[in-house]
């Protein structure tokens, strides 16, 4: 005879009576809490697809990220590797200076390329003629142009320049006193050029005291 029952949780007993002998038997019924671990390792294994779909988007973000930063790096270090290009000077008068740029009298020009802002020449030598002032302070004080240009006839083939005080309307001229306005004469891209055309300035007699100086100029018009 077997007789069943039903306890709590949902777990069924059956007892079968056997010649007078009982013996119980328990069953689990669909839902009961021996289900629960295996429910469990379900839930786990359904959720896990939607942990590493989360996850995923984070890891190519951060990818990206980093590819990004490191072109950008790269670009940048190009960029500080390139040369700079520094404008040629058109140290002759006889020659005309293929340039955008306007330049007064008595500066020395060099080519600038169309909508040019800062622009600076390779490095050159000048017989420095003649220098006045004491201060910075001290800009009335420059050689006149009437002197420039008496210089300028002594030397055709080189331009005669002078300096003014810094300005961003007036260009500058590299590795000199601020304090001193000068005149001088373009002597080429070489020391030799320089002693040679110096020989000649001290032959002329005109102007004791004459040295060669390595400069470059240029203007800045932000």
């Amino acid at each position: 005879m077997i007789a069943s029952t039903k306890g709590q949780n949902g777990i069924a007993f059956a007892n079968q009576s056997i010649d007078g002998l009982t013996s119980t038997v328990k069953f689990h019924s669909p839902g009961s809490v021996a289900d629960a671990p295996i429910r469990n390792q379900q839930s786990k294994i359904e959720s896990a697809p939607v942990s590493l779909s989360l996850r995923f988007p984070v890891k190519v973000i951060f990818f990206i990220f980093a590819i990004a930063s490191l072109t950008i790096s790269s670009s940048t270090l190009a960029q500080r590797r390139r040369p700079t290009r520094h404008a040629a000077v058109c140290g002759n008068p006889q020659v005309a200076c293929k340039t955008s740029a306007t330049f007064k009298a008595y500066d020395l020009p060099f080519r600038v390329g169309e909508n040019s802002v800062i622009v600076d020449t390779v490095p050159f030598y000048a017989v420095i003629l003649k220098s006045v002032g004491k201060s910075e302070e001290d800009c009335d004080a420059f050689v006149p142009e009437p002197e420039r240009l008496a210089a300028q006839e002594m030397f055709p083939d080189h331009k005669v320049f002078s300096s003014r005080c810094a300005d961003v309307e007036e260009l500058f001229y590299e590795n000199m006193s601020p304090k001193r306005r000068f005149m001088g004469v373009y002597a080429g891209a070489t020391l030799a050029d320089a002693n040679r055309l110096l020989k000649d300035v001290q032959k002329a007699g005109k102007f004791p005291g004459a040295y060669i100086k390595r400069t470059r100029t240029g203007f800045n018009g932000t």
